[in-house]
């Protein structure tokens, strides 16, 4: 029987959410808990990898399991009983035999937030970052985005990805009431710390090293060396990702929150 999970992580203690020998990462942790719950192994699969560091707002794994569960949602308040503070699951779905969290994404989105001014209770969650930054020239920047589709200039290297080809569908930044900025990009897919590297290289456009057309240039280099270093992991968010409805419809967290 397979099941889809709808969970949410703060990523700071974790080496990101892929399983590695001897570091503590997401994957383990939940694959950990439900093992024991189901009193059988569990593997996990994931709808995608986040970094070292990198939080999820939102994010759906799979699991399959021999027997049937016949209380889904008390074995999710089990499991949150489990599992740390830090990594929270909100529904269990059964899903078909072949519907897969990674496979059957169609559509990704990260959240990246920066906070103008120091703040302590933010501070594990922005880049705090306290030079003015011009979003109008940002912004003109990354509109550029969604006109291509080769991002090898923000794609890390020796990731071993098959192609670096990516649909871009949203990529914009606002402002809120309190001066955080935070920038929300969407596509089919994302390559190893690309988004980090888009932010990092935005960020320049901001305070002037680069114009909107020099970071088209960069984009269109197709050269990894010419974009900015990777913007901080604890600013980073997955924040939703989306399956076709016959797939798998969301049950909860349908809705962002930074605190």
């Amino acid at each position: 029987m397979r099941y889809f999970l709808e969970l949410r992580y703060n990523g700071a203690a974790y080496c990101g959410w892929q399983r590695q020998p001897d570091m503590p990462t997401v994957q383990q942790t939940l694959e950990r808990a439900l093992t024991t719950l189901l009193r059988e192994p569990v593997e996990v699969t994931g709808a995608g990898r986040t970094d070292t560091g990198v939080n999820a707002a939102y994010y759906v794994a799979h699991f399959d399991c021999t027997t049937p569960v016949e209380d889904p949602a008390q074995l999710v308040y089990k499991l949150n009983f489990l599992l740390p503070g830090d990594i929270a699951v909100g529904s269990m779905t059964p899903v078909a035999e072949d519907a897969h969290a990674r496979f059957h994404a169609r559509e990704r989105e990260y959240r990246y937030f920066i906070g103008p001014s120091k703040n302590p209770f933010t501070r594990h969650l922005t880049w705090q970052y306290y030079v003015p930054l011009d979003v109008g020239r940002m912004n003109e920047a990354a509109a550029m985005l969604t006109e291509y589709d080769d991002f090898t200039s923000f794609a890390k290297l020796n990731s071993n990805n098959k192609t670096n080809i990516c649909c871009v569908r949203q990529a914009v930044w606002t402002i809120d009431g309190h001066g955080t900025m935070c920038f929300t990009i969407r596509a089919d897919r994302f390559l190893r710390n690309m988004v980090r590297s888009i932010v990092g290289t935005l960020v320049d456009v901001g305070r002037g090293r680069y114009t909107p057309e020099e970071f088209r240039a960069i984009v269109e280099s197709r050269d990894l060396s010419r974009s900015s270093a990777g913007a901080p992991a604890q600013g980073l968010f997955l924040s939703d990702v989306r399956y076709p409805p016959e797939i798998f419809e969301p049950q909860c967290y349908t809705k962002f929150k930074l605190l």
